[in-house]
């Protein structure tokens, strides 16, 4: 995904955010791989939370890693991710290794003790998100923590925009996410290489399918059909995609995403569309006085523009559509009329929750809060379960099927003895 960097933000302490005094007993996070992406999710949202300190960095190839610790202030670097992993000292593990990696060490990760902050997708398909959520090693009141860093779903604007959704009441939905022109990927970059994970449903979808599990409150039943645009670099790949599932109940959700988009979808936005069933409201909510024998029912839609980085701008559109008639008259009205209202969440403090943030505070930050908390064993506001990750994997996976396509390979660690 996009680095803030690349961006013009009104507020500086998105990119720099002001750095506190650390506890003396604050957890000591180690990274896995010098990875882009670390700095925006969590070297600089780290930097006002007092009990984080990022104390180490693995990489296979030392002296990237030493200017990568300078560049970043990260007092250690280590030549190997074991021994980070062996090191005492390490709380908590974030792993932004490409995604075939993505299971052996998390749950080497796990099995050393470490808390374990892991990249989107969580693994390579549903066998191994089953594999990994579903340890043994995670059973128990001492257990480690495991948290998939889907980071929209900590911030303000998605918990405001989600208030208005139940997922019994979810006619459709439709999330799409397709990278600016701004954002370059080379021909060689691992997302589109087969054996490290590559594909757009892997990377992108990542998103597009969680926000569905989230909004419909699970599975599918089955994905009708997805159309994939291949990579010309490996043809097992997808650069592109558009699926439609059906979930229960009848309900439609559709999702699409391009690495590299090209035509008209280059000004396609990131957002998330809503259609609610018809309910019937009372007059109150519909700002009207009903009549006996009469009642009112509103149709609504809702979008969320830029739900993946709402802390630069993002826009939650309320469009209410309402019918005043008989009861029980659905084919006819007595008047009809529109409501539409924008709204933006910033802090927790515009919507009326009391949780700490600032209007500076990313995803990322908000999604380190909770993670502590858990750590902690503090009360945690947001989070996204284990089993968000494993269907979010398995709806993945049923577009790859139906795109008939490949699904991304199986890491061997999962047939070392106690590997599952």
């Amino acid at each position: 995904m996009a680095t803030f960097d690349a961006l013009e933000v009104q507020d500086p302490r998105i990119n720099s955010p002001p750095e506190v005094p650390k506890l003396a007993t604050a957890l000591r996070f180690g990274i896995l791989g010098a990875a882009k992406i670390a700095p925006n999710a969590l070297i600089n949202p780290s930097a006002d939370h007092p009990d984080i300190v990022i104390q180490t960095v693995a990489t296979r190839n030392v002296e990237a890693g030493k200017a990568y610790a300078q560049k970043y202030k990260i007092p250690e670097v280590v030549g190997s991710y074991q021994d980070l992993l062996d090191n005492p000292k390490i709380d908590c593990v974030y792993i932004p290794l490409p995604n075939g990696l993505h299971f052996e060490w998390a749950l080497r990760a796990l099995k050393a003790g470490k808390h374990v902050l892991l990249e989107k997708p969580t693994t390579n398909n549903a066998t191994e998100a089953e594999a990994l959520f579903n340890n043994p090693v995670l059973a128990g009141p001492t257990a480690p923590v495991l948290l998939e860093a889907s980071h929209p779903y900590f911030h303000p604007a998605w918990i405001k925009f989600m208030s208005y959704i139940k997922p019994s009441e979810v006619a459709s939905a439709k999330s799409q996410l397709y990278l600016p022109s701004w954002v370059t990927i080379a021909k060689d970059d691992i997302r589109f290489r087969y054996e490290l994970g590559g594909g757009a449903l892997l990377d992108l979808g990542a998103y597009t399918a969680s926000a569905l599990v989230h909004i419909f409150g699970g599975l599918p039943e089955k994905c009708e059909e997805c159309t994939p645009v291949l990579s010309d670099v490996d043809s097992r790949c997808d650069r592109g995609y558009k699926a439609r599932y059906r979930f229960p109940g009848g309900s439609l959700g559709e999702m699409e995403g391009d690495l590299k988009p090209e035509g008209e979808d280059q000004n396609k936005a990131v957002e998330i569309d809503v259609v609610l069933k018809p309910a019937v409201v009372s007059g109150a909510e519909a700002n009207i006085e009903v009549a006996e024998g009469q009642e009112v029912v509103r149709t609504r839609k809702l979008k969320l523009h830029n739900f993946v980085l709402p802390v630069i701008h993002h826009t939650i559109h309320i469009d209410d559509e309402f019918t005043l008639r008989k009861i029980g008259d659905s084919a006819g009205h007595i008047k009809k009329w529109t409501k539409s209202e924008q709204v933006h969440a910033f802090t927790f403090q515009e919507i009326g929750v009391d949780q700490p943030g600032e209007v500076y505070w990313a995803t990322y930050r908000h999604q380190l809060e909770q993670f502590v908390n858990k750590v902690r064993g503090r009360e945690v506001k947001q989070w996204v379960s284990g089993e968000e990750s494993i269907n979010c994997m398995k709806m993945i996976d049923m577009a790859y099927t139906a795109a008939k396509l490949p699904l991304r390979p199986t890491s061997e660690y999962l047939s070392v003895k106690d590997g599952a």
